[in-house]
């Protein structure tokens, strides 16, 4: 059900990144003459508090190792709060209203392969441990860095835009799951938040050093983030506990910032934190989403499934995505529940985040309701099905 969020939020993303091809310059960031398909472009900003992008002849510029991460991740959920949390982290550090963002162009596909690999002989790049031959839980030599992505800030200076600032996230397993010979059963290796945290840092010197050596990247802040992956089996993706921001030129990371982050499914029946705790991050939220969930089950009992992921920072809810698959067959029948929704959504989800509702059916999304934060009501909108 959230992969066919996702998929809807790409395919929206990609719409309106190549219709902003064809805008003019955005604040008179073009490099160019006369052409508005040639030279460097803005996207401008679709709401505050986002980064403009970056397009250049025409075409938005995509991440270098764009797709890697995708192949190294079975988490879908992983994957999405790992990019999104990531771009978190960098508001931290560089300003929307200062910087301009622009995907990875400094680590391609085969840097990135390579260093998500083990360290052998034939890859003596690899920034995971050797492997040892054990097939032990215990005793192997588990798979720490599981993904890897970076993100790059420009800074406009009339009309030359001139990279400030990268950020680097480094995905680290909470579990490396593991076959002992080819197409055999699966096994696990479970790995600590402490031992995740030392490996983490670890491996964070090795990225910076190396950052360093490219000519582009020896005297530009460089920020690196750890994350800590949900398992596979989680309804939510992992989240973010901690970042460094390195001053130019330095080749050692100095300190560490701690990042209070959460991410609960509700219900909680049976549900999990991705810190590993049990339990929800909040019971007046949890009550407010199953006062919610009673209310439009029982008005509109074609539902197969009611859920929510929210995230919690510093033990606040700062976002709420819920989920419902219905049966719905009929166009008024779907027009009559989002309405509804807008009603119960407003009475009974908590006020003080921004919400996603996400309605869909085994055939595809139906409808689609947001409340940014700060808003009081929702905005909805209904796919017709011609």
């Amino acid at each position: 059900m959230k992969r066919f969020k996702a998929l809807f939020v790409m395919a929206i993303c990609g719409l309106f990144l190549s219709a902003c091809g064809n805008l003019g310059s955005s604040n008179g960031a073009s490099t160019s003459g006369n052409s508005s398909n040639k030279g460097t472009q803005l996207t401008g900003q679709a709401a505050a508090g986002d980064y403009q992008s970056v397009i250049k002849n025409g075409r938005y510029v995509t991440s270098k190792s764009r797709g890697v991460n995708v192949s190294q991740n079975d988490n879908q959920f992983n994957l999405k709060s790992f990019e999104s949390g990531l771009l978190t982290v960098s508001k931290k550090v560089y300003s929307p209203s200062k910087y301009i963002f622009e995907e990875g162009q400094y680590l391609n596909t085969s840097t990135v392969q390579n260093w998500l690999g083990r360290k052998s002989k034939s890859n003596p790049d690899g920034l995971n441990p050797v492997n040892n031959g054990k097939t032990d839980p215990n005793t192997r030599n588990p798979i720490y860095l599981q993904q890897m992505e970076e993100q790059d800030f420009m800074k406009q200076n009339g009309k030359k835009l001139t990279l400030s600032g990268v950020t680097i996230g480094l995905g680290m397993n909470s579990v490396d799951y593991y076959e002992k010979k080819n197409f055999g059963s699966t096994y696990q290796t479970k790995i600590s938040k402490a031992e995740a945290q030392r490996e983490g840092r670890q491996i964070a010197n090795q990225v910076l050093a190396r950052l360093r050596q490219k000519p582009a990247l020896k005297n530009v802040p460089i920020t690196i983030a750890l994350y800590r992956q949900a398992p596979t089996d989680s309804l939510v993706g992992g989240s973010f506990f901690s970042y460094s921001n390195n001053k130019a030129g330095a080749t050692t990371v100095s300190s560490w910032k701690p990042i209070s982050e959460q991410n609960y499914v509700y219900p909680t029946t049976s549900s999990k934190a991705t810190n590993g705790n049990s339990g929800s991050g909040n019971s007046n939220d949890e009550a407010s989403f199953e006062n919610f969930k009673s209310q439009i089950q029982n008005y509109f009992p074609n539902l197969s499934g009611v859920t929510a992921q929210a995230h919690y920072t510093n033990k606040q809810l700062t976002g709420m995505n819920v989920n419902i698959t219905t049966q719905f067959y009929s166009q008024t029948e779907i027009i009559s529940f989002t309405q509804y929704l807008q009603q119960a959504a407003q009475k009974y989800l908590p006020s003080n985040a921004p919400i996603d509702i996400t309605v869909s059916s085994t055939e595809g999304v139906q409808s689609f309701l947001s409340r940014d934060n700060g808003a009081k009501k929702f905005t909805s909108h209904v796919f017709n099905s011609y």
